[in-house]
């Protein structure tokens, strides 16, 4: 199957609820996306929008209640958690606000990481991780464990890591959330350049700011979409998105 001609992420009608004692919470209220490959999507909301569930969901660490979603054009509902765990390694490189290095790891080990669990040769796993950290400005650091590094440097360890794939998709959770004004426009910086070379990004924030690097912005309030479109041109995509939109401005 050639998953080029599809959206790298599909969803359609997504809901998630969640049982907490004797009470449902509605995290997610029929969510529908369609993120074509190349874009670079940021999606904010306060807290209680539904954004981390929607992120948890695109990574496949969570399952929805209802829905359809379809990953690169694979339908990820009748996946074991195996096939699951193989399909995150293979098409999602995970880029998290705690950058979830290995301390006792050198930069060039924790990038080979993803690598290692995909079965490949020892020298194969250099060659492309040493690739992966040279377009991250990284190339002379690899020898170093991550307590030797800034956060700056950590997370651009990080990113290495999640592309080192080559997957389908990069999902960011508040990626510079840790970090300072700096670090965080050499980061934001590091993912517009990758963007530009065709890969495809997703971004969870709630900073306006580090939102506005997308090309796209995505509005969750009450766990559905309220508003959808290039940054700073967002359209609410009903009376009610509207609504809730001016209510969580």
């Amino acid at each position: 199957m050639d998953t080029r001609k599809h959206p790298v992420i599909r969803i359609e009608d997504l809901v998630r609820t969640y049982a907490v004692g004797q009470m449902r919470v509605h995290a997610l209220r029929g969510i529908s996306l369609r993120i074509e490959r190349g874009e670079f999507v940021a999606i904010m909301g306060p807290s209680g929008s539904g954004k981390s569930t929607l992120m948890n969901t695109l990574g496949c660490l969570d399952a929805p209640t209802k829905g359809r979603y379809l990953l690169d054009g694979t339908d990820v509902r009748s996946h074991s958690d195996d096939e699951l765990a193989d399909l995150r390694n293979r098409k999602i490189g995970f880029v998290f606000q705690g950058f979830n290095l290995v301390s006792k790891l050198t930069a060039l080990a924790n990038v080979e990481l993803p690598l290692a669990y995909a079965g490949l040769p020892r020298r194969e796993r250099r060659r492309r991780a040493l690739r992966a950290l040279e377009s991250v400005g990284m190339a002379d650091r690899v020898d170093h464990s991550s307590t030797e590094l800034s956060g700056g440097q950590q997370q651009r360890v990080a990113i290495a890591r999640a592309i080192v794939t080559n997957p389908a998709l990069t999902l960011a959770d508040e990626p510079t959330g840790n970090l300072d004004s700096h670090s965080s426009a050499e980061v934001l910086g590091i993912f517009e350049r990758l963007n530009r070379h065709g890969r495809t990004v997703v971004m969870i924030t709630h900073e306006d700011e580090v939102a506005s690097h997308a090309g796209r912005l995505i509005r969750l309030a009450d766990g559905r979409v309220v508003a959808d479109g290039a940054v700073g041109e967002e359209r609410g995509d009903s009376a009610v998105g509207r609504a809730l939109l001016a209510r969580t401005a």
